[in-house]
């Protein structure tokens, strides 16, 4: 199916859906309380937002509460208070901002707003009162689609477009890694920074250039299915993000991590409406055995012990036996960073900025 139908088919359902929930709103809960949401890319870039929206839409059908959001707002500037300063005039007493950049931002506003529940995703800033973070342990999700590129190269090269060297996607990008020599321990994994969350051309721009050095298998930390796109065109494999966007290059998909936001956003504004909201300490770190984050399916011709070890895998790791980063760990220059019979604490992966062992590229650019 063409990208842009696809895109416009999902938009009209989206439509459709919030028409026929606010046409059912009526309780008198759902009359005092409105949850907005400020994205950092469009509802349709069929990924990170994308999956946004779809917790939204999740969250309004469950609890009968009037949402709106807002797109394509920058992280810095001006926007983004305007944005939330708008909706709060408009009576939201909900924000949830979806973006890293959004945080300190967010932090000024709770201040300034104590009535006003906000909520960040994937930051790590808090207070006691009314302000909030959450983000899911996609590292394990990161893992296991890292088994399968691993399973999937024959040149043992494989490329990965990451958006900006923080620690969330240096965490992905090592998770990922680490699944791949589980599988293939003789494979690299190659990193170029876009510097931005989404911009197909350049998303497409810097795939191009990997596959180009003879990469087979690509992977990414990026919003749209530019990557994947010109993985089918040159012949190679593709793992996506976000959500599975196998519709967008079919032969290249391998399988993807992605988010469900649905069964967070749903509490979040149950707590808000019932007056119990209260910033989770050290924020909410959500992981598969919570729903927040899976894998999609895997590809139908990926071999059947592959499958069937990733499964065991991921069992493991539901189940709490596997810590995706339990030692020994080398980083990219071949020293001990995590030792046998040790695992990485959360304030350590929180701050993760090194490359492990398999990794081509900077961590600092």
């Amino acid at each position: 199916m063409n990208r842009n139908l696809i895109r416009v088919v999902t938009l009209l359902a989206a439509v459709l859906t919030v028409g026929s929930v606010a046409a059912s709103c009526g309780s008198e809960g759902a009359a005092t309380t409105k949850a907005a949401f400020v994205y950092v890319g469009p509802v349709g870039d069929a990924g990170w937002t994308w999956a946004h929206d779809q917790g939204r839409l999740a969250a309004e059908a469950a609890t009968g509460v009037e949402t709106a959001f807002v797109e394509s707002v920058p992280e810095g500037g001006a926007d983004f208070a305007d944005s939330v300063r708008q909706f709060i005039d408009d009576g939201y007493d909900i924000i949830i901002g979806t973006s890293f950049g959004y945080m300190d931002d967010m932090v000024a506003l709770a201040d300034e707003h104590p009535d006003i529940v906000f909520e960040h995703i994937s930051g790590y800033m808090s207070n006691d009162t009314n302000f909030g973070n959450s983000f899911g342990r996609m590292y394990e999700p990161r893992y296991l689609s890292g088994m399968v590129a691993g399973s999937a190269t024959t040149s043992n090269r494989i490329g990965y477009v990451a958006a900006f060297p923080i620690p969330e996607v240096i965490r992905g990008i090592n998770a990922f890694t680490l699944g791949v020599r589980a599988t293939n321990p003789e494979a690299t994994v190659e990193v170029v920074w876009t510097s931005t969350w989404f911009d197909p051309v350049v998303e497409g721009d810097s795939a191009q250039a990997l596959l180009d050095k003879g990469i087979d298998v690509i992977a990414m930390h990026q919003d749209s299915p530019a990557v994947g796109e010109k993985a089918q065109a040159a012949g190679a494999r593709w793992v996506s993000y976000n959500s599975d966007m196998s519709a967008f290059a079919p032969d290249a998909f391998l399988t993807a991590p992605v988010w469900n936001w649905g069964p967070r956003y749903i509490e979040i504004i149950e707590a808000a409406r019932a007056g119990t909201y209260k910033p989770t300490p050290d924020g909410y770190w959500g992981s598969m055995a919570d729903g927040v984050v899976d894998l999609a399916p895997i590809a139908d011709d990926v071999d059947a012990a592959v499958v069937a070890a990733v499964e065991a895998r991921r069992a493991e790791i539901v189940a709490g036996t596997f810590h995706v980063f339990g030692g020994p760990i080398n980083d990219q220059d071949g020293y001990e960073a995590v030792a046998a019979g040790e695992t990485l604490d959360d304030g350590a992966l929180l701050g993760m900025e090194f490359f492990v062992e398999g990794v081509i590229g900077s961590a600092g650019s």
